[in-house]
């Protein structure tokens, strides 16, 4: 992966995610016209090492973004244990749009478009939170996303998605296909050759921000 020797500075931010406060890493770019809120895959963070390359990726490009811990230090702790919370579609989603809310609300990011990232199961969560506010999501990506766990909910998504997908990630291309024919916005399914679930293969995961970069950038401007 290229190493960014002058990423855009990022500082910390207590997210108020209806009753719970979620931490996270605002980064602002100067002119920055759109957001990206990064949802995390099961087990993971806001410290991914994936979807923090992406960041910068998009930050290089102008975008803001915010990385958020989708569940709170105490049930964290109890995820650990029981490993349910991750899979729990309908609190991640519940927290995602309290954050859209959130920066909504905040004077440094109100006047900015909000998109979404999600990797693995916070792709789902993306997905369902996007139905929760229409008007105010403008772009998905899906980094080797479950989409399948929205269920019935694809068909309600209204922002434009781009679903990316490991070559090799051959049980998750089928959940994408699927997902895919069920929603019922402009839509995209990328494979990228040869990467499995992690995109850890040699530049996989540049093609994965290149191609989320070039995504969100054109749903920035009105389209005819």
């Amino acid at each position: 992966m290229k190493v960014f020797t002058n990423p855009t500075q990022e500082r910390q931010v207590l997210v108020q995610a209806g009753p719970v406060q979620l931490a996270g890493n605002l980064a602002l770019p100067v002119a920055a016209q759109a957001i990206v809120l990064f949802a995390h895959g099961s087990g993971s963070s806001r410290f991914s090492s994936r979807n923090r390359y992406v960041a910068q990726v998009l930050q290089q490009a102008g975008l803001a973004t915010l990385l958020i811990d989708l569940l709170t230090l105490e049930e964290e702790e109890i995820d650990q244990r029981t490993r349910h919370l991750r899979f729990d579609i309908g609190l991640l989603a519940s927290r995602l749009v309290g954050a859209t809310d959130w920066l909504q609300q905040s004077t440094d990011t109100r006047n900015l478009r909000i998109d979404y990232f999600g990797a693995s199961t916070g792709a789902a969560a993306a997905l369902v939170a996007a139905t929760e506010r229409p008007a105010t999501v403008g772009a998905i990506v899906s980094r080797g996303g479950r989409p399948d766990l929205a269920g019935s909910t694809l068909s309600r998504v209204k922002a434009p998605t781009l679903l990316i997908v490991g070559g090799n990630d051959f049980p998750v291309i089928g959940m994408n296909e699927d997902a895919l024919a069920q929603l019922q916005v402009e839509k995209r399914l990328e494979i990228v050759p040869h990467a499995t679930h992690l995109f850890e293969e040699p530049r996989a995961l540049e093609v994965v921000a290149r191609l989320a970069s070039q995504w969100f950038q054109h749903y920035l401007a009105p389209q005819a």
